[in-house]
C-alpha cells in the first residue's frame, strides 16, 4: 500500500496518473492547502518543502530495507515508482533512452512547471491591479515551453519512444493551458499530444480524484495568507511548539 498525499492540483495530479497508471493499491490523503495541512509536523516528515505531492510506500522493495519509503517532488516520485514497479520507463541498458528521459523530466521540473505554476498565480490569484507583468512575463515563458515540447513532438507521438514516466510529468501543465490564459492553436503537435493522454482511463481518474476540491479562485493572495505570502517563517517552529 502506498499513501499519497495529494491535493487536485496540476502538481498532484502527476503521481495520482502514475499511480492508477500502475495499478498499485494506493490511498488518497487529501491536503487541505488553504488550511495549512501541508505545514503539519507530520507531513514535513515526509515532505521537507511542505509541498504535494509525496508518498509513503509501505511495502518497497526489499533492497531499501526495513520500514517505509517516503519519497517527495513529483518528478523523484514517478521515476521511484516507475523503477519500483519496471513501468514507464526504458530498460537500464538503453543508456540514450534514459539520459532522454532524464533530460525530460528535469525539464519539466525546472522550466515547464515553475513557469505554469507563476503563470498560474498571476492569472488567477494576484491581487487586481497587480497581475499585468507578471502575467506578461509568465506566459511568454509558458508559450516558449509550448515552443519547445511542440519541436520535441514533430513525428512522434509521445516524448520518449514509447508513453512513459516523461509524458505524464509533462501533461498536467499543458492539460490547463486554456486556464491559464494561454492557447495551444500554434501547437498542433501538443494539443494531438495531449487529446492522446487526457483519453486514457488511468489519467481520467487521477484528474477526477477529489475534482470537487479543486481551487477554483476562491482562496487568493487578498483573501487567504496561509496559501500565499509564504515566507521561512512558514516552516519554522511557531512559538510554544517544541521540535521533535
Amino acid at each position: 500500500m502506498i499513501d499519497l498525499y495529494y491535493a487536485p492540483t496540476p502538481n498532484g495530479w502527476k503521481a495520482a496518473i502514475m499511480l492508477e497508471e500502475c495499478g498499485i493499491d494506493y490511498r488518497p490523503n487529501l491536503l487541505r492547502l488553504s488550511e495549512g495541512d501541508q505545514f503539519a509536523p507530520e507531513f514535513l516528515a515526509i515532505s521537507p518543502n511542505a509541498k504535494i505531492p509525496a508518498i509513503l510506500d509501505h511495502d518497497p522493495a526489499p533492497d531499501w530495507g526495513a520500514g517505509p519509503v517516503p519519497v517527495f517532488e513529483s518528478g523523484a516520485i514517478l521515476l521511484y515508482l516507475a523503477e519500483k514497479t519496471g513501468q514507464f520507463l526504458p530498460a537500464v541498458t538503453d543508456l540514450r533512452a534514459r539520459k532522454e528521459m532524464m533530460e525530460w523530466l528535469f525539464w519539466q521540473v525546472g522550466n515547464q512547471g515553475p513557469m505554469g505554476g507563476q503563470l498560474s498565480h498571476f492569472r488567477n490569484y494576484a491581487p487586481d491591479g497587480q497581475k499585468d507583468y507578471g502575467f506578461t512575463r509568465y506566459l511568454g515563458e509558458y508559450d516558449r515551453n509550448l515552443a519547445v515540447l511542440e519541436n520535441r513532438l514533430t513525428e512522434r507521438d509521445w516524448i520518449l519512444d514509447d508513453y512513459s514516466i516523461a509524458d505524464m510529468l509533462i501533461f498536467p501543465w499543458a492539460f490547463i493551458a486554456k486556464p491559464l490564459g494561454a492557447s495551444l492553436d500554434a501547437f498542433p503537435n501538443v494539443a494531438d499530444w495531449r487529446a492522446r493522454i487526457k483519453s486514457r482511463p488511468a489519467v481520467q481518474r487521477a484528474i477526477d480524484l477529489n475534482k470537487s476540491d479543486q481551487n477554483r479562485g476562491q482562496h487568493r493572495v487578498d483573501n487567504n495568507r496561509v496559501l500565499f505570502n509564504q515566507s521561512a517563517d512558514s516552516l519554522r517552529p511557531k512559538s510554544g511548539v517544541e521540535k521533535e
